[in-house]
């Protein structure tokens, strides 16, 4: 009877929401929060903002009580006991976030990347690995249907040896598309941001390499970092190349706030073929002297399908996050560290070395 009961618990806990507070607000990704909302996944238990100015005017403003928004997040913590934190500010807050939830146990979703620098990236890796918390990073690509197709066939050895990943991510940029006040304030922050285009769109390429590539380093990082709009960003680049070097192949991340429109596409080629990742669901290629495509990648399954999904799954121990997933900790510690050696490269004008 005991056992009966303690299976009845559990299977309710499971299809309850996960409970979740909000670090910040004025990333504008924070869109995500309110889409959840009229879902099943989770419920806002509290939202801590420091700065008064958005405290009580922001996107869940109206749509979770008032009395749930918080100026100090250690109160917040305590007194909503959520099970997962997601952080919605600046990139440099990311630390704070986690210094506040690892003591308490409580697991953290950042918007990518993880961290504004590699200093406070070790940082997060150590208080996560001390406390035996989650520290997972938000990126839009995971999500994509085709890049997952792509891994793998990859994986199967359909193009034979990878030799080569070009990926290109961007837009015309976060003033021309018009990106909150509250956003770019601190997107085109230096310390804040950590960069600009380089940080931003960068990190896609990296992740997507260090996942393709199964957890591994680049021997080599050369970046070469443009402010083709000094006029409009005058504190950070605004288009980034950054070129990493692993035995045998070369990666190529092309991350920039200067495209004419807006993509996150990927082409990987191996020594038999190559293919395509064009939007989230489509696909093209060829493998010897066959065409293939255009392919229509299936839609992921829940709960890889979301982040919000992704995150419930894995907090309440319903799925296992590998070290090498697009979004686990140790996945974005190698990205925070290939960023950090492409803004070195490109002040030195020469190639940093990882090894």
């Amino acid at each position: 009877m005991t056992a009966l009961l303690v299976f009845i618990s559990f299977s309710a806990r499971a299809d309850e929401p996960l409970k979740v507070a909000v670090a910040g607000v004025t990333h504008d990704h924070i869109s995500g929060v309110v889409s959840a909302l009229t879902g099943e996944d989770v419920n806002v238990v509290g939202v801590w903002e420091a700065d008064p100015r958005y405290i009580h005017k922001n996107a869940l403003t109206g749509k979770i009580p008032e009395n749930l928004f918080y100026s100090a997040p250690g109160k917040m913590l305590d007194e909503t006991k959520p099970e997962a934190v997601v952080a919605y500010g600046s990139i440099k807050e990311h630390l704070a976030v986690v210094e506040a939830c690892g003591p308490r146990g409580i697991h953290v979703m950042v918007e990518k990347p993880l961290a504004a620098n590699l200093k406070d990236a070790r940082k997060i890796g150590a208080i996560a690995r001390k406390y035996g918390i989650m520290v997972l990073t938000n990126y839009e690509t995971s999500w994509y249907g085709t890049n997952k197709k792509v891994k793998e066939m990859v994986d199967a050895g359909d193009i034979g040896t990878v030799r080569k990943i070009l990926v290109y991510d961007g837009h015309r940029g976060p003033l021309e598309i018009g990106c909150s006040k509250k956003f770019t304030d601190w997107l085109t922050d230096p310390v804040l941001n950590g960069g600009g285009a380089v940080i931003d769109f960068g990190c896609y390429g990296a992740d997507l390499a260090t996942w393709i590539l199964n957890g591994k380093r680049p021997d080599k990082v050369y970046a070469v970092l443009q402010h083709n709009k000094p006029d409009v960003y005058p504190k950070v680049d605004d288009d980034a190349t950054i070129i990493l070097s692993y035995p045998g192949v070369t990666v190529q991340v092309m991350g920039s706030w200067c495209w004419s429109y807006n993509r996150k596409d990927m082409y990987v080629y191996g020594t038999e073929g190559y293919l395509y990742q064009e939007t989230p669901r489509r696909m093209t290629g060829m493998i010897g002297n066959k065409r293939l495509g255009p392919i229509e990648a299936e839609p992921l399954q829940s709960p890889n399908d979301n982040s919000f999904r992704y995150l419930k799954a894995a907090v309440r121990g319903e799925m296992t996050v590998q070290d090498t997933d697009l979004g686990a900790l140790e996945t974005n510690l190698i990205v925070v560290e290939i960023l950090d050696a492409a803004i070195r490269s490109s002040k030195s004008g020469k190639a940093v070395s990882l090894r």
